[in-house]
């Protein structure tokens, strides 16, 4: 299959973007992140510059893949991370534009490449719980309800891709937050500290995030499903311990 590819590509933060089209040929069962590297064999050998895009596992699990594809973070298979895309996903679509998160808070460092630390600053304004480390106690010493353990490990598969804040209008960030809240304050080791929903979400509005409207975006592009209830539970909590 030959594809066009309409790549954005910025040299550095403070350079000038635009998309560049280019042209390449990729086996089916391809993933679209090797495809990507295929491209980028090719533009070394002409002596090109390479297209710079981030990705570590290529498992569906660190969320580093971070692109936009035609329009829709990750691409158009649902739960599933940029690396776990395949070409025969885009057979009858021959011309793919490819191009980073859009975001304030998530400047370009270069091509398809973003800044994301913005993240990491808000789990250490209390993504977090405060207790000591050392040697495990019984696992029975804090019986913990299921129904609360599911809740919890479901909110617990945020892998902080940041699809949520490229697909929202408001390039808000409040799924990752509610995500991070939800899991840790509703079990009992978590609820020592009340005030983790209103830390993060200052810190949040902080780093130039936007705020929540209600599109439900975040829901449908969440690589690991992770729905806009937890945005609920985030708000009984920061109403209830104000």
């Amino acid at each position: 299959m030959i594809f066009k590819l309409n790549i954005w590509r910025q040299s550095g933060p403070d350079k000038k973007g635009d998309f560049k089209a280019y042209e390449i040929e990729a086996s089916e069962d391809s993933s679209f992140l090797e495809m990507m590297d295929a491209l980028n064999d090719k533009l070394t050998l002409n002596g090109e510059d390479p297209v710079a895009f981030d990705f570590d596992c290529r498992e569906g699990i660190c969320g580093s893949c971070n692109l936009v594809i035609n329009g829709t973070p990750h691409g158009k298979q649902q739960a599933t991370t940029t690396c776990q895309q395949y070409m025969r996903d885009y057979k009858d679509e021959k011309e793919l534009w490819i191009e980073p998160w859009r975001a304030t808070a998530f400047p370009i460092i270069k091509d398809l490449i973003v800044d994301r630390s913005a993240f990491d600053r808000i789990i250490q304004a209390g993504g977090y719980i405060p207790i000591r480390t050392g040697s495990a106690c019984e696992a029975n010493t804090l019986p913990i309800d299921k129904h609360v353990a599911d809740d919890a490990f479901d909110a617990a598969t945020c892998i902080g891709c940041g699809a949520c804040v490229a697909v929202c209008p408001n390039a808000s960030a409040t799924l990752f937050v509610a995500a991070k809240i939800s899991h840790l304050s509703i079990l009992p080791q978590g609820e020592m500290d009340k005030q983790r929903p209103a830390k993060l979400l200052k810190a949040m509005e902080e780093e130039g995030f936007g705020s929540c409207s209600n599109y439900r975006e975040c829901e449908r592009v969440c690589p690991k499903e992770i729905k806009v209830s937890a945005i609920t539970t985030m708000n009984r909590l920061l109403y209830q311990n104000r």
